[in-house]
């Protein structure tokens, strides 16, 4: 009865999704509303998910041979408008510091939306030669952009993120720069986010405000939403131009830079509740999730408690050589309580130990994913518990992929385009001819945005969708957040 009454506190998916999504964030104690406006408070299990996040991807970024640094808060109003395009794509975000003090501010500063501009200005003082080049650096950050319709995690007045920001010698070092680091989060939401994702190309109109070229990955959810994970810019020279980063090259003559700029943010504990979590709450992957083994001690009689944690002590000892563990000694609640709040929270793995565990040298194994059961030998339980977590950390990717695969569409008229996103919502596959006027009016007629134009997609000729011209190009739909 205690973990029916427990279960029911969170709105299932099927019943409302957007209700599960903010019952398991709030309920995990992922994070909470903040007194100010669309802003949220990350609380210390939420914020270890985003450390352990953190930790992975900027190993990662560090092996590609980029730096960590940091840059100011606030920006110059005229920094900004030194690129016109850029300016314009975030000028409805921008929060803006007027006064200091009593004092009015002879200039207005921007709360940082994003670092270009700042940024670029420091390139322009540090980098003179082509020896210089490239310059590699990112930065973990916080960024403010005054949404109107906010979401934990997935859209926030403040949030938090990397940025990566780079300077080349040639063009194509940029370009392959900016793919190299897409894949670099390719391989961080597959590998330890177990989501499959969809790198492409975005469209002209879905493109960075001031970039050649903006490339993404894209996420299907559970809800048959999309969620942009990720994206790396191809810069060009746009913003060199615009603050004179310019260098003497081994030819003596004085170049601009070539300009890259990629990021993933807070969102990404969005995208991980919405594609792997259940009606119980939050299933983590092993890889970041804050712990990855829960302990918890079971004892009716007093005679066996001392000799059931003294068990237990042994055993997480051992394991945290090699694993994240928790044990769980509260007193006050049941153990059929504790079951549901770490399932609540996703820890992957959940170790009972009572009487019968210490007579037979053995510990009782609950996995997250799947929700069934097994017994190791002690002796075993570290190799055993490796590849159990091995396999937990698949199952979750071939799940969620099976899913994507199931709940992506190729349709050949908009009439079947609008039945599929009315009624099924997922990714859809069409043909469109590469106008933004038709885009535009896809996505004013059906909600749905072209996320990109996957690299995995062959040239296939057919007829756009909205105007019946012949085209080659295949286009990745959705709704999205």
């Amino acid at each position: 009865m205690e973990e029916k009454k427990f279960v029911e506190n969170i709105t299932s998916q099927k019943e409302d999704f957007s209700r599960w999504y903010t019952d398991v964030i709030l309920k995990a104690k992922l994070a909470d509303y903040a007194p100010i406006k669309g802003c949220m408070v990350i609380r210390p299990y939420g914020y270890a998910l985003w450390e352990n996040l953190q930790r992975v991807l900027d190993e990662k970024i560090k092996k590609t041979g980029h730096e960590n640094a940091y840059f100011p808060l606030f920006i110059p109003k005229s920094f900004l408008e030194k690129e016109a395009e850029h300016v314009e794509g975030f000028s409805p975000q921008v929060a803006w510091v007027t006064k200091g003090g009593d004092e009015d501010l002879i200039e207005p500063l921007a709360v940082r939306p994003t670092s270009e501009s700042i940024i670029c200005s420091m390139f322009s003082k540090w980098i003179q030669s082509w020896r210089d080049l490239p310059l590699l650096i990112n930065q973990w950050a916080n960024v403010v952009r005054w949404e109107k319709e906010t979401r934990l995690f997935l859209r926030t007045t403040e949030f938090l993120w990397q940025e990566g920001h780079t300077a080349h010698r040639t063009q194509e070092e940029a370009e392959e720069e900016a793919i190299k680091m897409l894949n670099v989060y390719k391989e961080f939401f597959e590998k330890d986010l177990s989501i499959p994702v969809v790198a492409g190309v975005k469209t002209e109109n879905e493109k960075f405000a001031g970039a050649l070229r903006t490339y993404s990955i894209e996420v299907l959810l559970a809800d048959g939403r999309a969620l942009q994970g990720g994206t790396s810019h191809n810069l060009g020279q746009h913003f060199a131009k615009a603050f004179n980063i310019t260098f003497q090259d081994v030819d003596g003559e004085r170049k601009y830079v070539w300009q890259t700029s990629w990021g993933v943010s807070t969102r990404v504990i969005g995208a991980l509740i919405m594609t792997h979590g259940d009606d119980f709450g939050l299933v983590l992957p092993p890889k970041v999730a804050p712990y990855q083994i829960v302990i918890i001690p079971i004892w009716k009689d007093e005679k066996d408690k001392e000799k059931i944690y003294n068990y237990v002590d042994d055993v997480a000892t051992i394991l945290r050589e090699y694993f994240r563990v928790f044990v769980d000694k509260d007193e006050e609640h049941t153990p059929g309580w504790k079951f549901n709040e770490w399932e609540l929270k996703g820890v992957p793995v959940r170790i009972e130990i009572g009487p019968r565990e210490v007579e037979k040298e053995e510990i009782f194994v609950a996995r997250r994913d799947l929700r069934t059961k097994i017994s190791y030998k002690k002796i075993n339980m570290v190799p055993e518990l490796k590849n159990l977590l091995e396999d937990i950390q698949k199952t979750m990717f071939d799940k969620a992929l099976k899913f994507r695969n199931e709940n992506t569409y190729e349709v050949e008229s908009l009439e079947e385009f609008k039945r599929i996103i009315d009624k099924r919502r997922g990714f859809i596959k069409a043909s469109w001819c590469g106008n933004g006027n038709c885009e535009i009016s896809i996505k004013e007629l059906t909600s749905a945005t072209i996320r990109n134009l996957p690299f995995d997609w062959k040239e296939e000729k057919g007829k756009c969708i909205f105007c019946g011209k012949d085209t080659n190009i295949k286009a990745l739909f959705a709704k999205a957040y």
